[in-house]
């Protein structure tokens, strides 16, 4: 029988602070015993317990933690969603290839969203940080980070999203749905099915979350190939509206859209929180 790591789901917040820092901290290069003393765990468990926990070594999670990153994995690949486009939708072990309940709505029935329905919500850990997800019978309708530690003004603002729902705060129950969205999007269960998801959005919203599914994990993509990739080139800064509101983090990977000159920034949830998704994922992929 496998042995278990013991340090997940307990030690999710402690990692998450070692990825903090080392996204803070990255150009003075920290030691494996200065991230350790942060996360607090002994140096000789630090490196398995965070590998564990993301997938890849705290060594190569620094080395992805660059500013140039984001050039890096440009390069070649400026044709990078019309390639994934033009694939479909193939493989089971790949984030584009989740199943997405999608419901177009007009302006009137968006203010209304959540008539009849109920979700089940709860606040756990995760690598990158403390989480709100909201579950419905279909799937995850809300997967956001917390900032700083006002979990109250997280539920208010999903609360305001959802205005018409009925809310069932149910922790025990949302805890099994989060932890299966990191494992499927940091690919630590890469054979199971992925998990459904249930969002609620404008049609031109839709066609810029589907498209966003669309990009390969590793990969990273300007708001310019969006805009051309869903039929509507000069509606870049629509497509950045779009983007912005996306209300399923990681699974609908809004974090791998980056401004034509590299930088990376505008992430609703914080860039440096963006910046160690991408490494994250870059670092894994390789």
């Amino acid at each position: 029988m496998p042995q278990t790591t013991p340090t997940e789901p307990s030690r999710r917040a402690d990692i998450a602070a070692a990825i903090a820092y080392l996204v803070d901290n990255y150009a003075d290069q920290p030691s494996l015993e200065d991230v350790a003393r942060i996360a607090g765990i002994h140096p000789h468990h630090f490196q398995r317990t965070f590998k564990a926990s993301t997938g890849v070594s705290p060594k190569r999670f620094l080395q992805y933690v660059t500013i140039g990153h984001a050039k890096t994995l440009l390069q070649g690949r400026t044709n990078l969603l019309d390639a994934a486009f033009e694939a479909g939708l193939s493989g089971p072990g790949r984030l584009h290839d989740l199943f997405v309940a999608c419901e177009a709505v007009t302006p009137g029935q968006f203010k209304c969203r959540g008539q009849g329905l109920t979700i089940r919500y709860g606040v756990h850990d995760s690598p990158f940080g403390r989480v709100l997800i909201g579950v419905t019978e279909r799937g995850i309708c809300r997967l956001g980070f917390v900032d700083g530690d006002d979990e109250a003004a997280a539920v208010q603002t999903f609360a305001e999203e959802w205005p018409a729902a009925t809310l069932i705060d149910d922790a025990k129950t949302t805890s099994a749905a989060a932890g299966k969205a990191f494992r499927f999007a940091l690919q630590k269960a890469p054979n199971t099915a992925p998990p459904g998801l249930d969002v609620v959005g404008t049609n031109f919203q839709i066609k810029v979350w589907e498209s966003l599914m669309r990009i390969p994990r590793g990969g990273v993509v300007h708001y310019q190939d969006i805009a051309r990739a869903i039929g509507q080139p000069t509606a870049v800064r629509a497509v950045g509206r779009a983007v912005g509101r996306n209300p399923i983090a990681v699974l609908i990977p809004c974090h791998r859209v980056i401004l034509k000159s590299g930088a990376i920034h505008n992430y609703r949830w914080g860039t440096g929180r963006k910046r160690a998704i991408l490494a994250v994922e870059a670092a894994g992929r390789e």
